[in-house]
């Protein structure tokens, strides 16, 4: 991604009243939008701002401009600066306390002794910014002001944030080998399998076992099913004839 000038209205302001630049180069170098450009040159934005001459602040060179004003298309390119300012580094060390706020790390240190003991002094002083041996004689109770030490929430006292803590306790719960169920460890309690909480079904009768011809058996098992000889039944016929001739 190009640079973009320190200061992009006023250089805006200093190439429209000094050079031959259309909306769209200057727009384009001062990453501002073509019609805040126009608006800047008929006085209705920018108004009081006064121009930053970008070659004097090493944004831009002469030759540069010239190029631009002879060929529209051209886009201006920003000069390379004359020093590179080193990336600086975080720092590592105590978490920087504003000093409104210095008089109420003594509660917090002793919150955090009291509710998170688990908390390696290390992680304490990054998260309220403070040293050792306070957290030693807090913790001991040998600090000069221990009298009136309450232990107070360190993120209600703005010396942290939830998740910074958050982050800190169950980094320290891990390491100390006692994270608890709610934090998702596989050694903590675990729910019931569900084969030993849900009871076993009888199969249901399908509909085709209901359709067959054995609907007897199925629906009365111990009901034997009846048998015919087909002797027997041809005598009973006989029987039933002779009566009809007989009457």
């Amino acid at each position: 991604m190009s640079r973009a000038p320190l200061m992009p209205k006023a250089t805006a302001v200093w190439l429209i009243d000094n050079t031959g630049l259309t909306f769209r180069q200057i727009a384009d170098f001062c990453k501002l939008h073509e019609l805040e450009v126009k608006g800047i040159a008929d006085g209705d934005v920018a108004q009081g701002i006064k121009g930053l001459d970008p070659i004097a602040a090493g944004e831009l060179t002469r030759d540069e401009i010239e190029k631009a004003e002879a060929d529209p298309a051209h886009a201006l390119v920003m000069a390379k600066p004359k020093t590179t300012i080193p990336v600086t580094k975080p720092r590592k060390g105590p978490r920087y306390t504003p000093v409104s706020r210095r008089q109420d790390r003594p509660d917090a240190i002793a919150w955090l002794v009291r509710n998170h003991p688990e908390l390696p002094d290390s992680a304490i002083m990054k998260l309220i910014g403070t040293t050792k041996p306070t957290i030693n004689a807090i913790r001991e109770r040998t600090h000069w002001n221990s009298a009136n030490i309450t232990p107070a929430d360190p993120v209600g006292l703005g010396l942290c944030t939830q998740i910074l803590l958050d982050q800190a306790v169950m980094k320290a719960a891990k390491k100390a080998g006692k994270m608890s169920a709610e934090f998702g460890n596989e050694g903590g309690a675990t729910l019931i399998p569900a084969s030993e909480t849900v009871a076993v079904e009888a199969p249901a009768v399908t509909l085709e076992e209901l359709m067959d011809d054995d609907f007897d058996a199925v629906a009365k098992p111990d009901k034997a099913k009846p048998e015919y000889d087909a002797d027997s039944v041809f005598g009973k016929l006989t029987d039933l004839k002779k009566d009809d001739k007989e009457d």
